[in-house]
C-alpha cells in the first residue's frame, strides 16, 4: 500500500511539473510598448501547443518561449494545450504623430554659483545623463562645488580651469558663501600595513576629487591651490620591484578635511592553495519581496541564485576562503547594503550571482549562455578568468564579458563582477539553472575562475 502511494505521488508530481502554465506575460490583459514580445510558460512535452494557431515547440523539461509579433492597438493571443485555453490581450500603445522635439538647452551663468552634495555617494557624471559608464567619483555628504552652468536635470560642475562634469540638481543643495576658494594641500603621510597602502592626504577643507584606474592610478583633487590647472595629481606607481602591482581593490574618502587613499595589496598566494585567506563576499541576486525574473517553469530567480550562491560558498570555504554571504536566506537585502557587506568585512572579491533575462522586443530562443559584467577595470581580468572556466565546465555558450553599470560591480573596494549564469526565460538554460547538479558545477566553475586569476 504504501508503495503505491509512493508511485501515484511521483505520478501526480510529474503530471503537476508538467501542468499547463503562463509565466509571462504575468497578466491575461497588459500593455506593452513594443513591436514583439513572447509568451514563457511550461506545458506537457507531450501535448501540443498552439499560440493563435501556430504549434510552439516546447523543450523536454516542458519549458516553451514564443516570440509574437505586436501590431499598434489591441492584439489577441488564444494559448491551447489539449482541452485547455487561455486567452491574452496585449495592447501597444499607438505611435504620437506630430509635435516636435525641443532638445534641452543649456543655461550658462552669469555668475559662478556655490552648492554643497547634499546625499551621501552623490555620482558625479562625465556626460549629463544618469546611465551609462560615465561616473567619474561617487562623493560623500558636503562635499564644496563651484556651478557654472546647467542642463535639463543637471548642474555643470567646475574642475579646475579646463575640466567641466555634472551632478543630477537633487544631488545638491546651494550654499550661499565664499565656500569653494581654492583649497591646500599641505602633505601626504604614508601608513602602509601587511594588507594596505594608505595614503594620508592633509587639506585645508574638502574639494572634488577623481580616482582613475589606466596605465598609471591616478588620484587628483580639483580646485586646489598654486597646482597647473589647479588640480593636485598624485600618481600610484604599478611597477613593485621587478613585477607588476595589480590592483585589488581601493576605497578613497575623506576624514574630517584629511583625504585617506587606502588601495589594497595584492596577496602572495600559495600555486597549490591560492584561495588560502581570501576574503570573498558571496552575493545571492534579488530575495525576499524582489523575485527577480521567473523562469520558464515558474521558478524565481531569487530561489535559483541563493542555491547557487549556497554552493559557492560551501566550495570556496573548502578550498580556505573566508567567506561572507551578503543573504543565507529568502529575505530582501538592499543594494547598497550588499556592498557595505562586503566593504565592512574588507572582502577582496565580491561575486554576484544572477539568472538572465531579457526586454520584451528580444528573443529568448536566441539569446543563451553566461555573461559576466564589471565596471572598473581592475576587475576585468577577474571576468575573463572566471567566464572561461565557466563556459568551459558547463558548456554553456560564451555571452561575453561587458562593462556595465550596475550598483553591485561599481564598488571599487572588492573586484567586484556580477555573473548571468545563464538565460532563465529560454527553455535550455532554464533546465539546466534549476538542475542542482549544474548548479554545484557552477559554483566549482567560478571558485576555479577566481583561483585561476590569482594564480595568473
Amino acid at each position: 500500500m504504501k508503495k503505491l502511494f509512493t508511485l501515484i505521488l511521483i505520478i501526480f508530481l510529474g503530471q503537476a511539473s508538467n501542468a499547463f502554465d503562463v509565466v509571462y506575460p504575468r497578466k491575461n490583459i497588459v500593455t506593452i510598448n513594443s513591436p514583439s514580445t513572447f509568451f514563457i510558460g511550461s506545458s506537457n512535452p507531450k501535448d501540443m501547443l498552439l499560440v493563435n494557431g501556430e504549434k510552439v515547440k516546447v523543450h523536454s523539461s516542458g519549458g516553451f518561449a514564443h516570440v509574437v509579433v505586436l501590431d499598434e492597438g489591441e492584439n489577441k493571443f488564444v494559448l491551447q494545450c489539449g482541452d485547455e485555453l487561455k486567452t491574452f490581450i496585449i495592447n501597444r500603445p499607438k505611435k504620437v504623430t506630430g509635435g516636435v522635439y525641443v532638445p534641452p538647452k543649456l543655461i550658462e551663468y552669469e555668475h559662478k554659483k556655490e552648492f554643497l552634495t547634499s546625499i551621501e555617494n552623490a555620482p558625479l557624471r562625465s556626460t549629463p545623463v544618469d546611465v551609462g559608464i560615465n561616473r567619474m567619483s561617487h562623493f560623500e555628504k558636503d562635499i564644496p562645488l563651484t556651478i557654472d552652468a546647467e542642463l535639463s536635470n543637471f548642474y555643470r560642475v567646475v574642475l579646475g580651469e579646463d575640466k567641466k562634469a555634472w551632478i543630477a540638481k537633487t544631488n545638491v543643495k546651494a550654499f550661499e558663501g565664499s565656500l569653494n576658494s581654492p583649497a591646500v594641500v599641505s602633505g601626504c603621510d604614508r601608513a602602509d600595513n601587511d594588507e594596505y597602502f594608505k595614503f594620508i592626504f592633509h587639506l585645508d577643507k574638502k574639494t572634488p576629487y577623481e580616482i582613475t584606474e589606466g596605465e598609471t592610478f591616478t588620484l587628483k583633487f580639483y580646485n586646489v591651490k598654486d597646482c597647473p590647472d589647479n588640480t593636485y595629481i598624485f600618481n600610484f606607481p604599478y611597477k613593485e620591484n621587478s613585477g607588476t602591482q595589480k590592483l585589488a581593490g581601493y576605497s578613497g574618502n575623506y576624514d574630517g578635511n584629511d583625504f585617506v587613499l587606502k588601495i589594497r595589496k595584492f596577496p602572495v598566494t600559495a600555486k597549490n592553495k591560492p584561495l588560502e585567506n581570501i576574503k570573498i563576499a558571496v552575493d545571492a541576486g534579488h530575495g525576499g519581496s524582489e523575485a527577480g525574473a521567473i523562469g520558464c517553469c515558474g521558478d524565481k530567480e531569487k530561489d535559483i541564485t541563493l542555491s547557487i550562491a549556497k554552493y559557492l560558498e560551501h566550495e570556496l570555504k573548502k578550498r580556505g576562503a573566508k567567506v561572507v554571504m551578503t543573504r543565507s536566506d529568502d529575505s530582501f537585502v538592499g543594494l547598497r547594503e550588499r556592498v557595505d557587506i562586503a566593504n565592512e568585512n574588507e572582502s577582496m572579491f565580491l561575486i554576484s550571482i544572477h539568472g538572465n533575462s531579457l526586454p520584451d522586443s528580444a528573443n529568448p530562443n536566441e539569446h543563451q549562455g553566461t555573461s559576466i559584467y564589471f565596471y572598473y577595470n581592475q576587475a576585468k581580468s577577474l571576468a575573463a578568468n572566471v567566464l572561461l572556466t565557466m563556459t568551459k565546465q558547463l558548456g554553456t555558450q560564451n555571452d561575453n564579458i561587458r562593462q556595465g553599470s550596475l550598483a553591485l560591480v561599481r564598488n571599487t573596494n572588492a573586484l567586484s563582477i556580477l555573473i548571468e549564469v545563464a538565460y532563465l526565460i529560454n527553455p535550455e538554460d532554464n533546465s539546466m539553472l534549476i538542475d542542482h547538479h549544474f548548479q554545484k558545477r557552477c559554483a566549482k566553475a567560478i571558485a576555479d575562475g577566481i583561483e585561476s586569476f590569482l594564480r595568473n
